[in-house]
């Protein structure tokens, strides 16, 4: 460890204080309510509270089929990205003499490399257990729908609903964070071209990310049509 410089420190100290913190941020601070995720919590409750509603059910599963269907799509996919890193991690000299080549990039030392090499495996690795998490949850959903009666209200109804909209939005949350961890792996992969680069493509992650979950379009768009209900 003593061979990685200050500015490769700075980058790393950088980049987790970014990934942790923007995830707190998001889920767990008071801005986090009025955020893409948290407006879209309150569509999961609504949805619970039409669905216990309808005798028949087959939109709701189609739904979370394809819900499914897409986390499965990414988990896929990160294992495949998980086997390329390892087989990297096995033949890195190459790497390492491409990345040389690259304009401004910083000569490293092996131990250097495979620090960094480790960083986006890390990130990938946790993508894959957040995917695979969120897919097992939208399971259970499956299970609570077919095992959800037909209410009409009431304090059951209640109890149902709550039941449904928490499962729903922790299996979406998880999904979220999978895709987030996507996000910055992008910024890992230019830590072994220039840490100052890796810093500055970290914080354009984080401003890319902010401003998808607190500004956007659909952000605006969603809580319009919940203040014209």
């Amino acid at each position: 460890m003593t061979a990685i410089s200050a500015p490769d420190w700075a980058g790393l100290c950088w980049f987790l204080v970014a990934w942790v913190g923007y995830g707190w941020f998001s889920e767990r601070s008071r801005w986090a309510r009025d955020g893409l995720m948290g407006v879209t919590h309150r569509y999961r409750l609504e949805w619970a509270r039409q669905l216990v509603q309808r005798e028949m059910r087959m939109t709701d599963a189609a739904l979370v089929g394809n819900l499914m269907q897409s986390v499965s799509f990414y988990a896929s996919t990160t294992i495949y990205i998980i086997a390329g890193l390892l087989a990297v991690l096995g033949a890195l000299d190459p790497v390492i003499r491409f990345a040389a080549d690259l304009p401004f990039a910083r000569e490293t030392s092996r131990a250097v490399s495979e620090v960094k090499l480790l960083l986006l495996l890390t990130v990938f690795v946790v993508a894959y257990f957040k995917f695979t998490w969120s897919l097992r949850q939208f399971n259970l959903l499956s299970i609570l729908i077919g095992a959800s009666p037909h209410i009409r209200g009431g304090e059951d109804a209640d109890a149902t609903v709550n039941r449904l909209a928490t499962v729903n939005w922790l299996a979406g949350d998880e999904f979220n964070r999978g895709i987030r961890a996507y996000y910055f792996g992008i910024a890992a992969v230019t830590w072994f071209i220039q840490p100052w680069l890796f810093i500055g493509v970290t914080t354009i992650v984080v401003v890319v990310l902010y401003r998808r979950d607190f500004s956007s379009p659909v952000l605006a768009s969603l809580v319009q049509a919940r203040a014209g209900q």
